[in-house]
């Protein structure tokens, strides 16, 4: 193994900070030759089926478009990993039943690529790695060189997310939120940054990060993320609002 790979997942294998993981996984996701790097995360709910955590640098555009017309109902990818720990490959073959999603992915350069899903049967949950850049077809050969890093980044990112999840909580104790919390949670669970709530809800980025830190507490959990999770599954959230 090359000295750089060694080092980039010894860094990541030591980090338990969810976000700074996901960032040396992009890195090294760059440094083999992709330019896009996907990581989600889909786990049941009492109140719902499923909600999802996706971290990503797709196109903003393509996420837009991705979440406005619901396709993750449709995408072959999502279908084929929910139910295989197999690898897949992108081919325009694979999405022949939904070929404007294909085009789709063509426009935003994203049509290279392929994917791998890590399944934990004792809790339910199932995330999905995603590799792609916008030129240079993966051979089969390339995959598979890169399927052990790929495996053990997935593993690692799983098991942070995993982490982060609050255990159930009897309804009693569930904490109450204030309308102003539901709503920055809302707009961070849409990917909005604190600076991006201020301006839409007409307050100060400071206040907005005090309501954050005030649902964290609330909930009893440790950042932002878990704090949109815990709400998703004490119900103030709508899973579908999650990116």
């Amino acid at each position: 193994m090359e000295r750089w790979k060694e080092s980039q997942l010894k860094q990541l294998s030591s980090t338990t900070e969810l976000e700074i993981a996901y960032d040396i996984a992009l890195q090294f996701t760059r440094n083999i030759g992709f330019k896009f790097f996907s990581f989600s995360t889909t786990c049941p709910t009492k109140t719902e089926h499923f909600h999802t955590v996706r971290f990503n640098n797709y196109p903003i555009d393509w996420n837009t478009e991705y979440e406005k017309k619901k396709y993750g109902n449709i995408d072959p990818i999502v279908a084929h990993c929910n139910h295989s720990r197999l690898p897949i490959l992108w081919t325009e073959a694979l999405f022949c039943h939904a070929p404007w999603m294909w085009e789709a992915l063509e426009q935003q350069g994203l049509e290279h690529g392929w994917s791998q899903a890590i399944h934990d049967d004792e809790s339910g949950l199932c995330s999905i790695l995603s590799l792609a850049r916008p030129h240079c077809p993966v051979s089969a050969w390339e995959l598979y060189e890169n399927l052990g890093f790929s495996l053990f980044i997935g593993h690692h990112l799983h098991g942070l997310i995993a982490q982060t999840l609050p255990k159930e909580m009897p309804k009693s104790s569930i904490p109450h939120l204030s309308p102003r919390e539901i709503d920055v949670l809302t707009l961070a669970a849409a990917g909005k940054t604190a600076y991006e709530s201020a301006r839409i809800l007409n307050l100060s980025a400071r206040t907005i990060n005090f309501h954050v830190q005030e649902a964290i507490r609330k909930l009893g959990v440790n950042n932002k993320v878990s704090a949109v999770i815990a709400a998703v599954k004490a119900g103030y959230l709508n899973s579908n609002a999650v990116r």
